[in-house]
């Protein structure tokens, strides 16, 4: 055999294994085929890192190339688990993918955050044939085909979550959720209702309707797209697969029932930049956007002296492993220009020391682009002011383009961990709104020391809110303003003319000092029948602590009782 021939073979050798290995998407990232003999081992090895990890520096991703595998995977922290088909049905887990809250004696998953599912199918075999996925904010899961039943809690608390584009064969068992959004999903059957659950787009909404029980149902999501996804072809070929935008959407967009508006894009993942922490920083990824490449963010913590900042229409920013994203000079972590079609998912955006107007910009000031037939579009998003270390925000996100449609966002004030006090972690808004025509789909945000959401823009939209008040005001004096005691959780502007949200809660704990809200919403007067199905809930707290009403100085109080509804 001649050199020539020896080194064509070895180039197509190496070819062939580097396509049977998957790209190098860093140490972080474990791509298992159903040939390997230690997956459960190295699955086991990673919870064992993970969970109890609530503020560790580690991330992980788990990446299951399409085949049959018996496993019990466990889910700890900023740790995502994914199948690489185009079928969530192609990778076939018999056992279980699940989460609990054992690191709390199975008492409380109201802190198990920080991990997702999407794009694979599990046939459950342990737990008593259940999948469990107890769990609270900033969690996914997403094309998911569970064959059997899947419980949302493991016996105690939690305090989710969401659901969405996925098939249940058996039952969704609620249990202790305090709320839930389901969006585009179905089931044999949903069982179980607690404060707030809402149900969008989906094929088989349980009975009953708001108050008793707290059901939320709308038939149809009115614009959506579902967030890109990772997948390799039959050619070992590796992709981000980018589904189309869909109106009026009822049910998952995969499968035998879904309409062929829901297919997908396939962008080669050599389109992408293949992000590393701590080799990558704002100037080298800011080169590479300029260059036209999308952006892979793999697992871990990048320090950023500067924004990434996405100039580009139809720009694509995916995290694995819920990668994060930490200026260090004050500046924001991540800045959208007002371009159409931007794509930006999974990804925690985290203050620094030096304080940020905002962590997360998407257009500027005075945009005013349309952008209906193209959104910017933001997936599973969390921002985060302390816990695990000092930082500070004015605001954590900030949206200035029309249309720009968001989907699981959880903008936190920590209230545990390191660097939190009320004067360690400023941060006056979670989410400040001055776009046009925003539709978000599952807002969490929690614990500012301002209104939680400031609403200026008109045509907003919000289907499920949830939110807590800060716990640590340290007397009334310091959380009040305009001669009004305390800040409502929720402000649409007096200026907005049209605005509508629907299944919104809005609890109470205040730890360091007796504090009232007025308000836990506010709206123009002739507004507020546009917000539905309205809760408050003291839940602990000072005495003569509590809300005074629920929206514009109507509803009862919640300072002696614990629950308040308004329709």
């Amino acid at each position: 055999m001649n050199a020539s021939l020896r080194l064509s073979l070895a180039a197509l050798l190496f070819v062939l294994a580097a396509r049977a290995a998957g790209p190098d998407l860093g140490p972080n990232v474990l791509i298992f085929d159903p040939s390997m003999t230690n997956i459960q081992a190295r699955v086991d090895e990673i919870f064992a890192r993970q969970e109890r990890a609530q503020f560790g520096s580690n991330r992980f991703a788990l990446l299951f190339q399409p085949g049959s595998y018996h496993l019990d995977v466990q889910v700890g922290f900023y740790t995502e688990v994914a199948g690489l088909g185009r079928s969530p049905d192609d990778v076939a887990i018999t056992g279980a993918v699940r989460s609990k809250a054992r690191w709390l004696g199975n008492a409380n998953a109201t802190c198990n955050f920080w991990r997702s599912l999407a794009n694979l199918s599990v046939t459950p075999t342990v737990e008593s044939n259940v999948n469990v996925w107890a769990v609270s904010q900033a969690t996914a899961v997403r094309r998911l085909h569970v064959k059997g039943d899947l419980y949302l809690w493991d016996g105690g608390w939690s305090s989710g979550g969401f659901l969405a584009d996925s098939v249940v064969d058996g039952v969704v068992n609620s249990g202790s959720q305090q709320q839930w959004l389901s969006r585009n999903t179905a089931w044999g059957r949903w069982k179980g209702s607690n404060w707030n659950m809402v149900f969008l787009g989906v094929t088989h909404p349980p009975e009953g309707r708001w108050p008793t029980p707290p059901y939320t149902v709308i038939d149809r999501t009115p614009v959506v797209r579902e967030k890109p996804y990772l997948a390799v072809d039959e050619a070992g070929r590796w992709s981000v697969m980018v589904p189309g935008l869909v109106r009026d959407a009822v049910g998952p967009s995969w499968g035998a029932a879904a309409a062929p508006a829901t297919s997908a894009t396939a962008l080669p993942l050599e389109a992408f930049h293949i992000a590393r922490p701590g080799l990558d920083s704002a100037a080298t990824l800011n080169a590479a956007l300029g260059r036209g490449r999308h952006l892979l963010f793999t697992p871990g913590t990048y320090l950023l002296e500067a924004p990434v900042h996405v100039a580009r229409a139809g720009t694509v920013v995916l995290g694995l492993g819920y990668a994060t994203l930490q200026p260090t000079n004050g500046t924001a972590a991540l800045l959208v220009d007002d371009v159409a079609g931007v794509k930006i998912g999974g990804l925690i955006c985290e203050a620094g020391p030096l304080k940020s107007a905002s962590l997360v910009q998407v257009g500027e000031p005075g945009a005013r682009a349309p952008h209906a037939e193209d959104p910017v579009c933001l997936w599973d998003i969390c921002c985060r002011v302390g816990g695990a270390n000092a930082g500070g925000a004015d605001a954590m996100m900030t949206i200035y383009s029309r249309d720009t449609l968001a989907e699981n966002l959880w903008l936190w004030r920590a209230d545990h961990g390191r660097g939190v006090s009320w004067t360690a972690n400023p941060c006056r808004n979670g989410l400040v709104v001055n776009g046009d025509d925003v539709t978000i789909y599952g807002l969490f945000v929690e614990h500012t020391q301002d209104y939680q959401t400031l609403w200026n823009g008109n045509g907003g939209r919000v289907y499920f809110y949830q939110s807590e008040l800060p716990y640590d005001p340290p007397s009334a004096a310091a959380w009040s303003h305009d001669g009004v005691t305390g800040y409502a959780s929720y402000k649409v502007a007096d200026a907005v003319k049209t605005h509508e949200a629907w299944g919104l809660g809005v609890y109470c704990v205040f730890y360091a000092a007796p504090v009232i809200s007025e308000n836990a919403f506010e709206t123009p007067e002739a507004l507020a029948t546009h917000l539905h199905h309205l809760v408050t809930i003291r839940l602990s707290g000072k005495p003569n602590s509590g809300m005074n009403h629920v929206i514009n100085g109507r509803g009862p109080a919640v300072v002696t009782t614990r629950k308040a509804v308004v329709d």
